[in-house]
């Protein structure tokens, strides 16, 4: 039997599937991880979580406060809590917020896609306009046009985000009133019919084009403040990554050839800089989607930045694991994402 018709018969499995199933697995493993950070972080926080669960005056009453310590195991051992916690997990039960007395789940459910809409949003933009202004300063390296774009970055870099903020909200909505107040929508708008979580494919999937536009113009604000400050991040390390590509033996080699700019630059010069820029464009993502409070606080948009802010400032320990929870996840998610596309772009990653 030939090498040939084993291999027609017993087909090999493709690199790229082993190479997901490894990371699969790693994610896993990673996802354990996260829930025993979570949960031992969330137990050493200071303070007494049975006062704050029941306020001062039942706390005090010890016959209140032995029956909640019971109903919650927390007169367990805490590897006893861990795996009550773990078992409560796997059933999707996070448990009932100290903050809203609502399941910590139906909380994450409206938090979590009301910052993802906006963190969705401002990657796009600042990935859009960081390719074009970092490829374009590669291009005119140590020119007028690459030490404009080198300070307008630096400028983006050092502006604090809460100052960022506060100003665009000033200015465009205080003193030019082009822009709408705090919020996602207006008062006098009607919520869309939950569909998604986003309120502007929400709109638009039930054809509400004046809902779509009001909740649009809601976004512009808190886009462009994040986006501001992701462009410099992202045009700064695009362009050190098209200047390696630039020097490379196949650009050269195609510029020779006399081949078209624009297929150069879109065909040779981006997809060879797209692995890092990939790599940062996926931690700017997790910083954006787990690093939004002060963002949302100045336009009062109900995410889980203020979530999270508002169950660590009345000690709800079941909505700061919640929260913890989906950030660890967010990351994971967003890494696997990115180890997938580094093994579609690039083979040589498949059997690494």
């Amino acid at each position: 039997m030939t090498t040939e018709t084993v291999s027609r018969r017993y087909p090999t499995r493709s690199p790229l599937v082993g190479y997901l199933l490894r990371r699969l697995g790693t994610s896993v493993l990673l996802l354990i991880g996260v829930t025993i950070v979570t949960f031992l972080l969330t137990n050493l926080v200071p303070g007494d979580p049975v006062s704050a669960a029941l306020g001062e005056g039942a706390a005090q009453n010890p016959a209140t406060r032995e029956a909640f310590i019971r109903a919650h195991g927390l007169d367990q051992p805490l590897v006893v809590q861990y795996f009550i916690y773990m078992g409560n997990l796997l059933r999707g039960d996070l448990g009932v917020s100290l903050v809203t007395g609502r399941p910590v789940t139906l909380d994450l459910a409206t938090a979590v896609p009301a910052t993802i809409e906006i963190a969705v949003c401002a990657i796009v933009v600042s990935l859009a306009v960081s390719v074009v202004l970092g490829t374009l300063a590669a291009y005119r390296r140590g020119l007028v046009t690459d030490q404009v774009v080198r300070v307008v970055t630096l400028v983006g870099l050092s502006v604090p985000t809460f100052w960022l903020a506060l100003v665009s909200y000033y200015f465009f909505f205080l003193q030019l009133g082009v822009a709408p107040g705090s919020g996602r929508i207006s008062p006098s708008i009607t919520p869309p019919p939950r569909i998604t979580g986003f309120y502007t494919v929400d709109y638009l999937l039930n054809g509400d084009g004046v809902g779509f536009f009001d909740a649009a113009s809601h976004l512009a604000l808190p886009v462009m403040v994040l986006s501001l400050v992701t462009i410099g991040l992202l045009t700064r390390f695009v362009r050190t990554s098209v200047l390696e590509v630039l020097d490379s033996d196949y650009v050269r080699a195609a510029r020779a050839k006399g081949l078209p700019g624009t297929r150069i630059v879109l065909d040779y010069v981006l997809r060879g800089a797209a692995l890092p820029i990939l790599t940062v464009v996926g931690v700017a993502f997790g910083a954006l989607l787990s690093g939004t409070v002060l963002v949302e606080s100045v336009f009062a948009w109900p995410g889980l930045g203020t979530y999270a802010y508002n169950a660590a400032a009345n000690l709800d320990l079941t909505g700061i694991m919640g929260v913890g929870l989906v950030v660890g996840v967010i990351y994971l998610v967003i890494n696997l994402v990115v180890d997938l596309l580094y093994g579609v772009l690039d083979p040589r990653v498949r059997i690494a």
